[in-house]
């Protein structure tokens, strides 16, 4: 091997040890990245109010059953969840599909009696679709913070598909 040859199977090395090195550093990178979104996810907590809702708890919620013949139970989690079991009566509409046309779709008027729910403080769902709900004006709006959680601890009824 002459000179010229070494040289090059050197330079050659050295180009894949830095381009190795870079891989490394970027998967590194990647892999923190990561852990920290699902991290940054998992500490996510409702917030204890929002503006144009009143927030209740289980036993608010039957006592709205009992006294609203027409209330609207909505529960904001997307279906996969639903399957786990749900508050019986309540309907499906994910927080992704919520916006006024679909709010119009099951709420009578903008008066209507409505309790959103999801699963629980962690979620974001009920949130979500109380926000939305207030901004099309509707003005009986009910969120139950505790959600699905709150109801299973109470040892509440569930219903499942």
């Amino acid at each position: 091997m002459d000179s010229t040859e070494h040289i090059r199977m050197l330079l050659t090395m050295r180009y894949h040890s830095r381009l190795r090195e870079i891989l490394i550093r970027t998967l590194l990178l990647a892999a923190v990245l990561a852990t920290s979104l699902a991290k940054a996810a998992d500490d996510y907590t409702s917030p204890e109010s929002i503006d144009g809702s009143v927030r209740i708890d289980a036993s608010e919620l039957i006592t709205l059953a009992d006294k609203y013949d027409a209330l609207v139970i909505i529960d904001a989690r997307v279906q996969s969840d639903r399957k786990q079991g749900f508050i019986p009566g309540s309907i499906n509409l994910p927080d992704t599909k919520t916006d006024c046309a679909s709010l119009a779709g099951v709420l009578p008027s903008k008066h209507s009696e409505v309790v959103f729910y999801c699963n629980g403080p962690k979620c974001k769902r009920s949130d979500h679709a109380v926000a939305i709900a207030v901004a099309c004006g509707y003005n009986r709006v009910f969120w139950f913070r505790g959600g699905i959680e709150e109801w299973l601890h109470k040892d509440y009824p569930i219903q499942k598909k």
